[in-house]
């Protein structure tokens, strides 16, 4: 059988070692492996390359994804027939997918509608996708997350100003209360607990009033603050390219003006999604990618690999994609705990 692989949506750390293990494991029980590039707009266009083990050798500690990525949604553009023409006309017989909710949503929509022979394997850094209890990449972005914010406490500390630290977060809050617990942040901010902007200043203000003089204040990208223009591009999934939005400067500015501290505002952006992954996300993505094969392996389509526990199993991609995971209660109070 020919096992084809792409990788889809944002890229992360730990792509290419799922990329590696999936070939691996292929090689081994005799299929050959056919690498898509740039995610599903591969399979629009017909772009293909072959994964030996030549091409896979060096990738597990490699950041981003030797495939390419891409947020190409054949359904926006009309060319499910281009998929399956040419996913027929290149011999294979089942595909691997590589990505979050968007990508595996694509995939869970091809199984259900065509019968599609694909297999799901979780990726996002914001580890929102349900029906597993982490996605790898998520444990990188959050090494980064904490170390900036461990860097930021001794400027803050030294000038007396208030830091605020925009982390990624769409729709969820793992990463920014995750690294925020880890960072000791003062104050957090996401989506799913959108605590207003007076709380955080009178957290702030309590802190200064006990004798510290700097604060740490993290906000997740997709925090809803008044101001923030809605009118921004979007991409082929209907996301607002959030980078474009601001958050951090505003709320920045906000703080500085209620309560007269000076405040300054870094950005983390993509260099969360760069590098190197953590020894974590290398192992976790490489027992995903054995348990992908495996699943191609069996002819058991229409599910995706998940973390429970510590067991690697499948799941439905449909119960995977139907919902997002978001943080949950006792969690932000785990981080409120600490807040001013």
């Amino acid at each position: 059988m020919k096992v084809g692989v792409l990788t889809g949506g944002g890229d992360c750390p730990g792509l290419n070692a799922v990329i590696r293990a999936v070939a691996r494991r292929c090689h081994q029980r005799g299929h050959d492996v056919v690498g898509i590039r740039e995610g599903w707009r591969g399979l629009v266009e017909a772009r293909f390359e072959p994964l030996g083990p030549r091409e896979i050798s060096g990738l597990l500690p490699r950041g981003g994804t030797i495939l390419g990525t891409s947020r190409t949604n054949p359904y926006k553009l009309d060319a499910v027939d281009d998929v399956l023409r040419n996913f027929e006309g290149e011999g294979l017989g089942s595909l691997v997918a590589v990505g979050g909710e968007d990508t595996l949503g694509v995939a869970a929509r091809l199984h259900g509608e065509h019968g599609f022979p694909v297999v799901g394997v979780p990726k996002t850094i914001d580890n929102d996708l349900s029906a597993t209890d982490y996605t790898f990449g998520f444990d990188t972005a959050v090494f980064i997350c904490t170390e900036a914010i461990d860097r930021l406490h001794t400027t803050a500390e030294s000038h007396n100003r208030v830091m605020v630290v925009e982390v990624m977060g769409r729709h969820t809050g793992w990463i920014a209360v995750m690294s925020g617990i880890a960072g000791g942040a003062d104050v957090i901010l996401i989506p799913e607990h959108p605590i207003s902007v007076d709380e955080a200043c009178d957290d702030i203000r309590r802190r200064h009033e006990r004798g510290k003089d700097f604060s740490i204040v993290v906000v997740s990208e997709g925090y809803e603050l008044e101001g923030l223009a809605d009118e921004s591009e979007v991409d082929e999934f209907g996301h607002v390219r959030l980078s474009e939005r601001g958050v951090g400067a505003l709320l920045a500015r906000q703080i500085e003006e209620r309560t007269g501290y000076e405040t300054r505002v870094t950005v983390l952006g993509h260099v969360q999604r760069g590098g190197s992954p953590t020894p974590r996300d290398r192992v976790l993505a490489t027992r995903y990618g054995l348990k992908a094969a495996d699943l191609v392996h069996e002819g058991n389509f229409g599910r995706m690999a998940a973390l429970q526990g510590d067991a690697i199993v499948d799941v439905s991609l449909e119960e995977a994609t139907r919902e997002l995971k978001t943080v949950p209660d006792d969690w932000f109070e785990v981080a409120r705990a600490f807040f001013g």
